[in-house]
């Protein structure tokens, strides 16, 4: 089938889908099949297995900060790795690969080292191996930035963030994301036995539980196929049948009130005692933090007691993050400010598109933990997520209790699986 009549589909493999030489196989068989279905092919691969993680630590072994940039050189490397072994492995099934660096894809980002973000795709140099019958393998998780020509790389996840940007630059008819889980499920499985896959998610239901823990796709690579309407499909790399689509909210039937239960352990807290109740200084603090690439979640300020009028401020940061906050704050107030962090705790959140139509969700939540004596430390909201920070070693006991709670479990049907019966 010519280039010109065939659908572009992405597939993206995770790195334990592409760990060891096995599993490369078995991910150049399944883009093989695709390929032999009739479709033009762009593969995306992460780097093997724990190989980002020993490459970090190799970093840390020749230097306790290492530099920004050279540490993209650096970590760049594996995804490289990945692509050209697969790309032999489809050479020998008989079919034409080629593997390209994601500056070489057109992967073009801006000049943010570790946490760069994409800014333009320039896929000239795919769509011309894809006319030419190859196969494309591209590097996940990287890019150049155009302003200093240099490697950069997209934090952790990033090769996700990556296949979504090639679909939407190709107009693929699919995005699918490779994992070592089946989809999406309503909890943990590796927490709740009962964990149930989800057939269908909405982008405003997965961006919430990306944000708030979910480890199946990265927060970016959902946010980005929102943007741009690039339907999301993931899936098992170890077996075949479908996962869960990810896709535009009037796509889906009537959901629930609540779809799933996330929980994260990831995060660390920062309380500020002595902040000035001026205007103006929650901009500071929070801009010097947005400055230094560092992420807040949950925030919470008290009201001042007393004639000083300082208040106490406590924020939520991704637990990596924490010595860069630490650091900026400290430069920020000097020794006016008491600066205390705290890295156990906890996250858990329940996210559903119906808790919009539906009173006393909340109520629920705050009475389920209580039955079950987990002290909530601190609380976030949107329309469609309650999110509670809680102590790390009550988590596991958090997401089972609202879980049930919820009946989420397996054996609950929802109205799409109705209706697909």
């Amino acid at each position: 089938m010519s280039g010109a009549d065939s659908d572009i589909v992405v597939m993206k493999f995770g790195g334990t889908s592409v760990a060891g030489a096995e599993q490369i196989k078995r991910a150049a068989g399944r883009i093989v099949a695709a390929r032999e279905a009739g479709n033009r092919v762009v593969a995306v691969l992460s780097a093997r297995g724990k190989t980002t993680d020993e490459l970090v630590e190799q970093a840390h072994e020749i230097s306790e900060r290492p530099v920004a940039r050279e540490m993209d050189m650096l970590l760049s490397t594996g995804e490289r790795i990945s692509c050209a072994l697969c790309a032999m492995a489809i050479h020998d099934m008989g079919h034409e690969a080629i593997s390209l660096t994601g500056s070489q894809a057109g992967i073009v980002t801006d000049s943010t080292h570790t946490k760069a973000r994409i800014i333009d795709v320039r896929a000239d140099r795919i769509r011309a191996a894809l006319e030419e019958d190859r196969i494309v393998l591209v590097a996940g998780f990287q890019g150049v930035s155009t302003e200093s020509r240099d490697v950069t790389t997209l934090g952790r996840g990033g090769s996700d963030t990556t296949a979504v940007a090639l679909a939407a630059a190709l107009t693929a008819s699919v995005c699918e994301i490779y994992t070592d889980v089946a989809g999406v499920y309503s909890a943990d499985p590796r927490i709740v036995q009962g964990a149930r896959k989800l057939p269908v998610v909405s982008f405003e239901e997965m961006l919430e539980m990306s944000a708030s823990g979910a480890g199946v796709l990265q927060l970016r690579s959902v946010e980005y196929a929102r943007n741009h309407g690039v339907r999301i499909h993931c899936r098992s790399s170890f077996e075949d049948g479908p996962g869960t689509l990810v896709v535009a909210e009037e796509e889906t039937m009537e959901q629930p009130f609540v779809t799933a239960v996330t929980h994260s352990n990831s995060e660390a807290r920062v309380t500020l005692h002595g902040v000035r109740d001026e205007p103006g200084v929650a901009g500071r603090i929070f801009g010097a933090l947005a400055d230094a690439s560092v992420n807040v979640d949950v925030i919470i300020q008290n009201e001042p007691v007393g004639d000083d009028q300082l208040a106490d401020l406590s924020f939520t940061v991704d637990r990596a993050d924490l010595p860069v906050a630490t650091e900026v704050i400290e430069k920020l107030g000097g020794a006016s400010l008491e600066v205390r962090t705290d890295e156990r705790i906890g996250k858990v959140s329940i996210v559903g598109a119906g808790m919009r139509s539906h009173p006393g969700v909340a109520a629920k939540v705050f009475q389920v933990l209580g039955e079950n004596e987990i002290n909530i430390e601190m609380i976030s909201t949107s329309p469609i997520k309650i999110s509670c920070v809680i102590s790390a070693d009550r988590v596991a006991d958090a997401v089972n209790a609202l879980h049930s709670a919820f009946d989420l479990g397996a054996e609950a049907v929802r109205p799409e699986e109705e209706a697909a019966r």
